[in-house]
């Protein structure tokens, strides 16, 4: 059997939704200062979009292991002067690797007084993980975010209760099949949420397949 060269994981979806990922995030966030992004998986969407955003930095993380590995392999092929190292954070945390008084090692460099976190970006993650870290990830962004500051989310959403597709339906039921703590989320929920937490829904976005691009505002 074949042995991967690296550590370098693939997800075949970063390569259909990247370019509309883009084109949102280019418009939403902030001009300035630094994108923290939450559940990098296998990085490459960090190592895609932090060079096109410049001159923001951006800050990768995850909670997995392996993601940390194959984040840092991929920064290894495609290295990029505003992309920090990618740093273990777990939403569920009551504080944030980021938010501690001495920074974890990858960021030593990062002056976050001077290029404060402005933006959290979080793709395909809160369909795929326990509703908890939905309420983690709002209640970090209310942290961390200053006013105007933008919280980015992607993924698939029902609306009113309701899928938007048919293969919303199926992924979901997969998903809960998986993990019955896992599945495709009500938007108005998720709204509900960010307002308990200060962040303002600011503006969705129809996405390919199916998706939402959905952006809060820090008050």
């Amino acid at each position: 059997m074949n042995q991967p060269l690296d550590d370098r994981q693939y997800a075949p979806a970063t390569q259909r939704n990247r370019d509309a990922i883009l084109s949102v995030l280019s418009e939403v966030l902030p001009a300035t200062g630094t994108v923290l992004e939450i559940s990098s998986g296998t990085g490459e969407h960090a190592i895609f979009l932090a060079p096109r955003l410049a001159p923001r930095h951006w800050i990768p993380s995850d909670l997995n292991p392996l993601a940390i590995a194959s984040i840092a392999a991929w920064q290894k092929e495609h290295p990029a002067a505003n992309l920090y190292p990618p740093i273990h954070l777990n939403v569920c945390d009551l504080k944030w690797a980021v938010e501690q008084q001495l920074l974890p090692e990858p960021l030593q460099g990062l002056n976050l007084i001077e290029q404060s976190i402005r933006a959290i970006v979080n793709i395909n993650m809160i369909h795929i993980a326990p509703w908890a870290a939905c309420l983690g990830l709002m209640a970090g962004a209310e942290r961390i975010l200053p006013p105007d500051g933008i919280l980015y989310l992607y993924g698939p959403f029902k609306q009113n209760s309701n899928h938007t597709a048919d293969s919303n339906v199926e992924f979901d039921q997969s998903l809960q099949a998986q993990n019955p703590e896992w599945g495709v989320r009500n938007l108005e929920d998720v709204v509900a949420v960010a307002q308990t937490h200060n962040l303002s829904l600011f503006k969705t976005y129809a996405m390919p397949a199916n998706n939402l691009s959905v952006a809060f505002q820090r008050n």
